[in-house]
């Protein structure tokens, strides 16, 4: 389920998916062992590289339009009907998994895929402002709530003055998860907050609570050390915790949740292509959103937004993050 992104806290430090590790090239007298290890890497690598050439070489063949979609969750339910969906209209929809957040827009700027499916509007206006890019969203999909939860207490209420509260430490979950906790009464921030809020914002005179950022993959861990964590929806689901057992959910419904709308992304001069805008459409047939409730427990929300209002919220981001850098 596409939802707040979560990379490591320095995403200046990206992994250019294009890189690949070789091995040192051994001297003369190179032990034999690590010269037949470096040829497999390169065997390995070309072999992936044909595998890609001749998938796209069918699929032109029969005359299908190759779209090759970034993703971090490859494994998601809901790209088996959207692939089929797709099928049916000659489209080829082929998937290319990341396992790191921030190697997918690179990827993307420099043509190795088509589209990505993995963020919302908040990185990518980050992304776009800190790469200097201008990779544009072209179509919505859901916004999935930030929660509050806690393996101590069972309501707002019984979190007691001072309790302990942990929270993702990247910077869009981190500003998200102050917001979450605002709206909940258990925090202040000075000026009200923003969508790049920092802990040191917060007013400890008017707080009931304090905060402890952890990287986000280790909020469940935290847990049973604290009153409460703030988890992003994956990690609740995939550590197999009752959605509906959270204290508290900012509302995705609300005009505040637009910054963290999950869209498709395109690069800029690709906003207009009609097969890119097809499997747009195609997401949001019945089948596929069926897919996507159930795989998120019926709490992500659906989003259809029109591309230009998705960019002019992408404008306005990229405008905040300019004036706070």
């Amino acid at each position: 389920m596409s939802e707040t992104p979560v990379p490591p806290s320095d995403t200046n430090d990206r992994n250019d998916a294009a890189d690949v590790a070789l091995p040192q090239r051994p001297g003369r007298a190179g032990n034999r062992t690590v010269w037949f290890a470096g040829a497999l890497v390169i065997v390995i690598a070309i072999a992936a590289t044909l595998f890609f050439t001749l998938r796209k070489t069918d699929s032109a063949a029969s005359g299908s339009t190759v779209v090759r979609i970034g993703t971090t969750e490859e494994s998601a339910d809901y790209w088996a009907p959207l692939k089929a969906a797709a099928a049916r209209e000659n489209i080829d929809i082929q998937l290319v998994n990341f396992s790191d957040y921030t190697q997918a827009n690179p990827a993307l700027a420099q043509k190795q895929v088509d589209l990505n499916l993995f963020q919302h509007l908040l990185y990518l206006a980050n992304y776009d402002v800190a790469d200097s890019q201008t990779l544009v969203p072209i179509g919505s999909t859901v916004v999935v709530p930030l929660s509050l939860y806690s393996k101590k207490h069972t309501s707002l209420d019984q979190i007691p003055r001072g309790g302990k509260i942990a929270i993702p430490n990247d910077a869009t979950n981190q500003a998200r998860a102050l917001l979450v906790l605002q709206q909940a009464g258990l925090i202040s921030l000075k000026g009200g907050g923003s969508v790049l809020s920092t802990p040191a914002e917060i007013d400890p005179a008017e707080s009931k609570v304090t905060v402890t950022p952890v990287d986000a993959a280790q909020t469940v861990a935290s847990l049973p050390s604290v009153d409460g964590a703030i988890i992003n929806n994956n990690f609740v689901l995939d550590a197999k915790i009752d959605p509906t057992s959270a204290l508290y959910s900012d509302d995705p419904s609300k005009p505040a949740a637009e910054p963290y709308i999950n869209a498709f992304v395109a690069r800029s001069e690709d906003k207009d292509n009609p097969t890119y805008l097809r499997i747009v459409e195609l997401y949001h047939q019945s089948a596929v959103i069926d897919a996507v409730k159930a795989q998120s427990k019926n709490t992500a929300i659906i989003v259809q937004r029109p591309a230009s209002e998705l960019q002019g919220i992408l404008t306005q981001l990229e405008g905040t993050v300019k004036e706070a850098g």
